[in-house]
């Protein structure tokens, strides 16, 4: 099909992000509006429906260029069936067969993914890791999320499960607290934004003599500027998050040996204080040949990742 595009819809639990992607990943045009009901499965399919269709309309492109439409669902997912098992911010998903639904009312070749691996996909495709077959994407926001990209094609493994780096057990039991999946030690205790927020106020509660006691309403930024200043208390929250992020890294390199680790979310904002302290523990704990050319670089694409990746499902496939 000549001048052939590829739609993306990036679903979240308050808008829907729909776009435009070419053959080689462009971002052309995007288009967002409310979820609406998020307890209504149907009602939001027909949104995505709707979305795409003014998407389309809106551009001097047809619905007979769309080589096909991709969808990033936050939630656990049968992708080989299109079936969106569970999502905890949409209740209307529940073993919801949202790929034939919108296949029925697109008219159109149909594929889902988990949000974070889209996410990774897109950076893969149009950001980041243009140009690289094998790479590891971490979200670092209220959790952390990821995505791997082996060969070009997301890695779901057997249930679709691989990915889930937030939740590896790297930190020492002796450390370890309570994570909301529901074992202890998770690498988002600590490296994520509501890890690094609840080290800091934790280190207010003991007594420890930090600029971030004067701070209301701490936020991970608040964290990293101190750091950044010298503050002693946040140097040591950043290099704790970023010896274990590192640490992760050195485990992923072995297992299946990407050639580009990619941060996105918020904390991947902070610069050199902490990409430097997770590139030297990811040096010190990882096999020279493993690390061998293998560079950590910052997400490009920001909240365009989601829409990019879901419209990379189709030309990756």
């Amino acid at each position: 099909m000549s001048n052939a595009i590829y739609v993306g819809i990036d679903l979240g639990g308050t808008a829907i992000k729909v776009g435009i992607c070419d053959q080689s990943g462009k971002l052309l045009h995007t288009y967002e509006g409310p979820t609406g009901p998020r307890e209504n499965g149907e009602e939001i399919a027909a949104r995505m429906e709707q979305y795409v269709r003014k998407l389309v309309a809106d551009t001097s492109y047809s619905m007979d260029q769309v080589s096909g439409v991709g969808a990033g669902i936050p939630g656990f997912l049968d992708t080989a069936t299109g079936v969106v098992i569970s999502s905890p911010n949409i209740p209307g998903f529940k073993n919801f067969p949202l790929k034939d639904i919108l296949e029925a009312k697109l008219q159109k070749t149909v594929m889902i993914n988990n949000d974070a691996n889209v996410a990774a996909l897109g950076e893969a495709w149009g950001g980041a890791g243009k140009g690289i077959s094998d790479l590891v994407c971490y979200t670092l926001g209220t959790g952390v999320g990821g995505g791997i990209i082996i060969g070009g094609k997301i890695l779901t493994g057997f249930t679709g499960m691989a990915g889930e780096l937030g939740h590896m057990q790297l930190i020492p039991d002796i450390e370890a607290i309570a994570c909301g999946c529901g074992h202890k030690g998770c690498l988002e205790t600590v490296s994520s934004a509501t890890g690094v927020i609840r080290m800091a106020k934790e280190a207010i509660e003991r007594g420890e003599q930090t600029e971030l006691s004067m701070v209301n309403d701490i936020q991970a930024k608040d964290v990293f500027d101190a750091a950044k200043a010298g503050d002693e208390t946040a140097l040591r929250i950043v290099h704790r998050a970023a010896l274990y992020l590192g640490k992760s890294m050195a485990m992923l390199s072995i297992v299946v040996n990407p050639q580009r680790f990619i941060l996105g979310g918020g904390m991947s904002k902070a610069g050199d204080i902490l990409f430097q302290p997770i590139y030297e523990a990811y040096e010190k704990y990882s096999l020279p040949t493993s690390r061998q050319n293998v560079d950590i670089v910052p997400a490009l694409l920001g909240n365009d990742a989601g829409v990019v990746g879901a419209a990379g499902l189709i030309i990756s496939s």
